[in-house]
């Protein structure tokens, strides 16, 4: 009895060869996938104690791509064997669908890495606190990415054996009507283009707009919006096409915060006036938070109805909004103390009534006279 067993599997397999071909290569794929598992988790971990992060990225990019290049080697060669014996046309797209594969598992590999490196000189910049440029380092990517899909796409084309200069001539005629139908896009598109190039703002900008209702701190720059976060906490989706038409101020990159006030004292306090703004002008000159190699005026400006005002011109070491309050509330309170030690006062809207001397006020008869 076993020898008839042994024998009838000596024919079956005899007869059968490319089946056992087919689960030896699918065998291979398999161990080769679990080699690389175990090749991945043991340099990771070797990688992970050195301070350079580059290996870190080239790996976790290569990991999945090189799982589907392993399957997609695997498949169609036992796709082969299978061919091999069946003859079936239908197994003549073997050899395109491994190509594609091919160049599908380098082009992700390549975008993978795209998106790690970036994510890493980002996480560096912040880390070390070195200056970069957050904006141009998205752009690079986004650019690398488009360029590696683009690429991808066109030797795939070749690879099924489509013209590709067929296909750039009919995408430069359909260009045009697309261009047509999408200008709004389109539009929007080369306004973050221009973004990119010419820097107006980066993100983390505080911007704002003379010509719209448009302030915030820029969170995204997009191909298509740029993403503003206001004051309140609300996002504002800005079409990139927009910034070709308006005005944008960037205060992010001011260089100092200007105090600008206007005070008034009363009339009764002219002689003391010139006193009183050579002191105020000690004072700021002599105010740590102020830049007295910037702009510095204090003098007397105008006959107010009912004041003398003078107005103080000034401008702070910092640009940090919250500290500049506070240097502004220290100067102002600064001048009010000055103003005190003269023993003058800092006016406030008055009304004086002149009555000539001529003028009598008679008192009134008491109550019940001539009844």
């Amino acid at each position: 009895m076993d020898k008839q067993i042994i024998a009838t599997l000596a024919d079956w397999t005899g007869a059968n060869t490319w089946v056992i071909q087919v689960f030896v290569v699918v065998f291979l794929a398999m161990f080769a996938d679990l080699v690389k598992r175990r090749l991945v988790q043991r340099l990771h971990q070797r990688f992970s104690r050195t301070d350079n992060p580059w290996d870190d990225d080239v790996l976790q990019a290569a990991s999945r791509p090189l799982t589907l290049l392993i399957w997609v080697v695997g498949i169609t060669l036992a796709a082969d064997i299978v061919r091999a014996e069946s003859e079936s046309v239908l197994f003549n797209i073997i050899d395109p669908i491994r190509q594609v594969g091919v160049i599908v598992a380098g082009a992700w590999f390549l975008v993978r890495l795209t998106a790690r490196l970036q994510e890493t000189v980002i996480a560096r910049g912040l880390e070390s606190g070195e200056p970069y440029d957050r904006t141009t380092a998205d752009a690079i990517a986004k650019l690398v990415r488009l360029s590696v899909i683009i690429t991808a796409a066109l030797v795939i084309l070749q690879t099924l054996g489509f013209s590709v200069s067929g296909v750039l001539a009919f995408g430069g005629i359909g260009g045009i009507a697309v261009g047509f139908a999408a200008k709004d896009l389109l539009a929007n598109f080369f306004g973050g283009l221009m973004i990119y190039l010419d820097r107006p703002f980066l993100i983390g900008d505080w911007i704002r707009s003379p010509d719209r209702d448009i302030e915030g701190t820029v969170e995204h720059i997009g191909w298509r919006l740029t993403t503003i976060r206001s004051f309140s906490k609300r996002p504002i989706y800005v079409p990139n096409s927009t910034f070709a038409s308006i005005a944008v101020e960037n205060p992010s990159r001011m260089t100092h915060r200007r105090i600008y006030e206007t005070i008034g004292l009363r009339y009764e306090d002219a002689a003391k006036v010139g006193d009183i703004l050579k002191d105020i002008e000690t004072m700021l000159r002599q105010h740590p938070e102020i830049d007295d190699s910037q702009t510095l005026m204090v003098n007397f400006n105008s006959f107010a109805p009912s004041s003398l005002d003078f107005f103080i011109y000034t401008f702070t070491h910092t640009t940090n909004w919250v500290k500049y309050h506070a240097v502004k509330q220290d100067v102002l309170l600064n001048i009010e103390r000055i103003i005190r030690e003269h023993g003058a006062e800092i006016a406030f809207p008055t009304s004086t009534v002149h009555v000539p001397d001529a003028i009598r006020f008679d008192s009134p008869p008491p109550a019940g006279a001539g009844q």
